[in-house]
């Protein structure tokens, strides 16, 4: 069994490293491909904006933003596992994520630029579980780039329902000093609000990354009220109690549904719910329950190892020896097509101490039919 790390993947599911994000992204290795884009090679016709500049001065940075551009920026940055994007509200948002790739590729400076036409003075960034101001968010990007070059690669998921967006991708950093270069992959759910005037659908808020040991890092960016409210919210998370019901949605509620209107997708949701009771009923009762949820050839990426069905039982095993982890609640289940990307609130209960901690878990679930049942063929999980 590939016990490297494992333990850790019921108690945080999480990352290490500090995120950096052209909506968001992570500087972190993991056994995913990114595909190496060049600033050169991002250097292309897409309609283009630049602020005016007196005479004798610098050019000033040349941003995408048209919203005419999604053809060619497609074609760019390919979504492996494409799902339905219907309504207009989608392909804008659509359009804004590929927009943002291409102008995190150009550079910091562009990427800035950008967040002008992206953002609001008062959207917020959930970096590694660290809420950050539009300012902030900026700051840590600033000062991680300053030691290394990120580049954006293609997606594997762009799953887009309502107003809200959960994408997952290729990164590939390259230290600065070292001229390393590592490949890596991203987690991220949007929220975006149409605000109706000619920069039209922007970012209210986004989470990229779970909360992990650099927590305390990503902070040192908060002020100190900020940080206390930060607490207080995680702590309403250890202090919650699940209710004590049969009904399953209201026991396990999403925070930010969004439509789940196919019969696919109701079924999706109904063996989500499940697992979470089953989960939450102890090891024994989970466990027979995975043979159901989850398909014999089972993939199971974590953020180190890729893992077939016995091997995650196992490890899920080792972790409840330990650990009493508790699935308390979503904060967003957006399902379209044969794929469902969820994130959702834990409580993890070291069983020697007592002490009792929140985290959260981003997973993207792949599920085909079996004979009358559904079922987990490939998951990824931070």
């Amino acid at each position: 069994m590939k016990k490297n790390g494992i333990k850790t993947l019921a108690v945080s599911m999480t990352t290490m490293a500090l995120l950096l994000s052209g909506v968001g992204c992570e500087a972190k290795t993991d056994t995913d491909t990114a595909t190496h884009i060049t600033k050169e090679e991002t250097a292309t016709d897409s309609v283009e904006t630049a602020a005016a500049e007196p005479a004798g001065t610098e050019p000033a940075v040349n941003i995408s933003d048209s919203y005419d551009n999604t053809e060619e920026l497609a074609a760019r940055f390919p979504v492996v596992n494409p799902t339905p994007i219907d309504t207009q509200m989608e392909k804008n948002i659509q359009n804004r994520l590929l927009n943002g790739f291409e102008n995190w590729n150009r550079g910091y400076e562009t990427w800035e630029a950008w967040g002008d036409i992206l953002y609001t003075p008062d959207s917020l960034y959930n970096v590694h579980g660290v809420k950050l101001t539009l300012k902030e968010y900026q700051s840590s990007m600033n000062a991680q780039l300053k030691s290394s070059d990120i580049q954006m690669g293609n997606f594997h998921n762009m799953i887009i329902s309502g107003d809200w967006a959960a994408i997952r991708y290729d990164i590939s950093t390259t230290d600065r000093q070292s001229e390393k270069s590592s490949d890596g992959s991203v987690m991220e759910f949007v929220h975006f609000k149409d605000y109706g005037d000619e920069r039209g659908t922007r970012v209210v808020e986004g989470w990229a990354g779970t909360k992990g040991e650099d927590f305390e890092q990503v902070s040192s960016f908060q002020n100190d009220n900020e940080k206390a409210a930060q607490q207080e919210s995680l702590d309403a998370i250890v202090h919650k109690e699940i209710p004590d019901t049969t009904d399953l949605e209201a026991k396990y509620p999403v925070t930010s549904p969004t439509p789940i209107d196919s019969d696919m997708g109701k079924k999706i949701k109904d063996v989500i719910l499940n697992d979470f009771e089953k989960w939450n009923q102890g090891f024994d009762s989970w466990e027979k329950w995975a043979d159901t949820y989850y398909d014999s050839s089972l993939q199971y990426h974590t953020s180190k190892d890729t893992l077939n069905l016995s091997e995650y039982k196992a490890a899920m095993k080792e972790s409840a020896d330990s650990t009493d982890t508790k699935r308390i609640q979503f904060d967003n289940m957006l399902i379209s097509g044969d794929w469902a990307a969820i994130h959702y609130r834990i409580t993890n209960e070291d069983k020697t101490t007592g002490e009792k901690t929140a985290g959260d878990v981003m997973q993207f679930l792949h599920f085909a039919q079996d004979g009358d049942q559904l079922k987990v063929i490939e998951s990824w999980t931070k």
